[in-house]
Parts: C-alpha cells; sequence; structure tokens
C-alpha cells in the first residue's frame, strides 16, 4: 500500500497497514550531530522514506533560524532569533495598539510565496535553496500524488498569528474585555486563510494543516467560553470548506486540550495531535479513540532524560491503548534540541518499526 492510501486509511478509520509515525528533526539538531545523524536516518527508511546522502547542508539555517537575525514577516510582524537553529519569536506586533487596525492590510496569500519560514524549514529538509513559488509548489504535489505520496498544504497559522499581531498580553487582555476590534481582527485572519484554503484546493491536496497553540500544560489560555465564542466559529469556517471539497483537516495544537476535542470534532477537524505528557495515555484513548484521529505527539520533553526501554514502552503503551485495526492514530516525535542523546533518537525510530509497522 502506498503511503498515501495507508494515511487517508488511517484517518478515515478504513484499514491501514500501518501506523504513520514521523520523527522530526529541528535545525539545531542536524547542525549539532551532522553525519552522525544523517547515518541514522539513512538506516531508517520506513521512517525518512526518500532521504539521499547530502539532502541537508547541516550548517544552512533557514529563515527564523538564525541566530542575531532580525525580519519582518508578511504581517509586518517583527521577528527576532537569539539562537541558532531555534526558531525566533515576534518582538514587534503590529497591531499592539488598535489604532493601527484601520489602516492595517493582510497580505495576500494568492501571490509570491508561501509563507517564508515555514518554507525555509521544508527547503532545508529537502535540500533545496529556500521557498517555492506557488507555481512551482503545484509541480510539486503533481509530482507527490503521481508517486502515491500525501500532498498536505500548509494553512498556516491561527490563534498563534493573532497574539503575533497584538502580542500575548494585549491578547490575553481582549478576550477578557471583548473590545469590538477583536472580532474584526478574527474577520481578518479568517478571511485571510479562505482565500489561501481555496488556493490549496485550485492545486489539488490531500489535505491541509493549522498550526494553532491556544493551551498550556494545563489547560486552555483562554475561558473555553471564550474558545466557543471565537476560535470554535474560526476553526468551523475552515474546516467545512476543506471537508466539502473531500479534503482533510490536520490541526496541530499543543498543551492539554481534553476539554474541546468533541468541539474540534464537531468543526470538522480530521486529525489533530495530542501531546502526550499533558493529555495522557488514557486522557487520549478516552478522548479521541473511535472518534478522531490522534497523531500522538511522544513525549519530546522526557527525551532527553529517559532510556532507550523507557522509550520502547511509551510507544508500546500508546499503541496498546489508541490503536485500533480500523486506524484513527499516527505517532510523530519531535527532536527540537541537542540534549536528546543520538542512542534516544535512535531508540525512539525502532520503536516506531517494532510497534507501528507488521
Amino acid at each position: 500500500m502506498q503511503a498515501r492510501e495507508n494515511w487517508l486509511r488511517t484517518v478515515e478509520f478504513r484499514y491501514p497497514e500501518w501506523i504513520p509515525c514521523t520523527v522530526n528533526l529541528a535545525p539545531l539538531a542536524w547542525k549539532t550531530h551532522r553525519q552522525d545523524l544523517e547515518k541514522i536516518v539513512l538506516a531508517h527508511p520506513r521512517i525518512f522514506p526518500g532521504y539521499q546522502e547530502g539532502a541537508v547542508h547541516f550548517d544552512r539555517m533557514p529563515l527564523g533560524y538564525r541566530a542575531g537575525e532580525y525580519f519582518i514577516d508578511k504581517w509586518g510582524c517583527g521577528r527576532l532569533s537569539i539562537e541558532e537553529g531555534i526558531a525566533g519569536q515576534v518582538i514587534d506586533y503590529p497591531l499592539a495598539d488598535w489604532s493601527a487596525l484601520a489602516t492595517f492590510k493582510a497580505p495576500d496569500p494568492t501571490t509570491g510565496t508561501l509563507d517564508p519560514i515555514t518554507q525555509g524549514l521544508s527547503a532545508m529538509m529537502q535540500g533545496r535553496e529556500g521557498p517555492m513559488t506557488w507555481e512551482e509548489t503545484e509541480i510539486s504535489f503533481r509530482g507527490r500524488r503521481e508517486r502515491g505520496e500525501l500532498a498536505k498544504g500548509d494553512g498556516e497559522k491561527l490563534f498563534d498569528r493573532l497574539y503575533f499581531l497584538r502580542g500575548f498580553e494585549n491578547l490575553m487582555m481582549d478576550f477578557a474585555t471583548e473590545p469590538p476590534e477583536l472580532a474584526q481582527l478574527f474577520a481578518i485572519l479568517q478571511d485571510y486563510e479562505l482565500r489561501l484554503i481555496e488556493k490549496w484546493l485550485q492545486i489539488g491536496v490531500d489535505a491541509i494543516s493549522f498550526h494553532t497553540d491556544f493551551a498550556t500544560q494545563q489547560g486552555l489560555m483562554i475561558r473555553p467560553a471564550s474558545f466557543r465564542k471565537y476560535l470554535k466559529p474560526l476553526f468551523a469556517a475552515l474546516c467545512q470548506p476543506c471537508r466539502r471539497a473531500g479534503v482533510h483537516v490536520y490541526l496541530s495544537s499543543d498543551g492539554r486540550m481534553l476539554d474541546v476535542v468533541d468541539d474540534l470534532i464537531e468543526c470538522g477537524v480530521s486529525v489533530h495531535d495530542p501531546q502526550l505528557r499533558p493529555n495522557t495515555v488514557a486522557g487520549i484513548a478516552r478522548a479521541y479513540k473511535r472518534k478522531l484521529c490522534a497523531s500522538v505527539d511522544l513525549d519530546q520533553q522526557g527525551f532527553p532524560f529517559m532510556t532507550a526501554a523507557k522509550i520502547r514502552e511509551q510507544v508500546k503503551e500508546v499503541v496498546g491503548a489508541v490503536a485500533l485495526p480500523e486506524g484513527g492514530l499516527m505517532l510523530s516525535a519531535s527532536i527540537n534540541d541537542t540534549i536528546v542523546p543520538l542512542r534516544n533518537v535512535e531508540a525512539i525510530i525502532e520503536a516506531m518499526e517494532e510497534f507501528c509497522f507488521p
């Protein structure tokens, strides 16, 4: 079975052949471990299909990952990177004062290139020099479908973009005081994302992913009532045209999300990536099993300190508790820093191979 068909069967609960699993390697991990990390990647083609030796230039950091680099993104947000290989943070907020909203214009997602930070990181992983144009993306995606690979578009950021524009403290106060400008800001973001979705649907994709962190390790950043008043309608407005077109929605959102899983299902989300640590194995099994495909994000905070045996036990536990013959489970692991020993990186990969493939 080809990877695209297996992924779709997993999401749609149609009996896949294996549990899809990925290991995401941050630029800092590549820069630090270099050929030693590449040897591991090359030795495990089921986890890293299609990787070719030398594809990643270890010292070529993408935009947003270069130490000391300041730039203004297409929304007008000023970003600064402190540590080489680690994604920088927004430090200048174009809508910090609501008075700027009257003249603010969102970027046009249908012209120019895709989001340069997301696409720059993708370019590094694929050995390219930089982000692709829409025309190049369409050609690339056509090739992916012909090879039986998943074609997944990037819907960019949602809640994150709000605090990139306003600043986090300002946005939290907005949810508390509910000024009329907050609804206007949501409308601007929704309009932008709908135009972006339309572009992806024209190109032809299997899924569109959105990133939107709005929870901490303890719970939502905002009241559930605020989530249902503002965020849930936004999610529904974006998910529904995708689902009507036969395209799945992959929502990436960290933190403890158990209280709103049913809301995500109602909106039309196809896949969500619950973090294992805050949501727990039991919580994920209870909230997602048979209802929503869970792309479980393994315990990246624990990776630096766990033994290989403990890592294997964690993967085994997740698969045993959440997996069903009909599907509904994916696994992912992120190696975001240099303190995860290479032996643990290999242990994660080997555990995935043991428990996710027949």
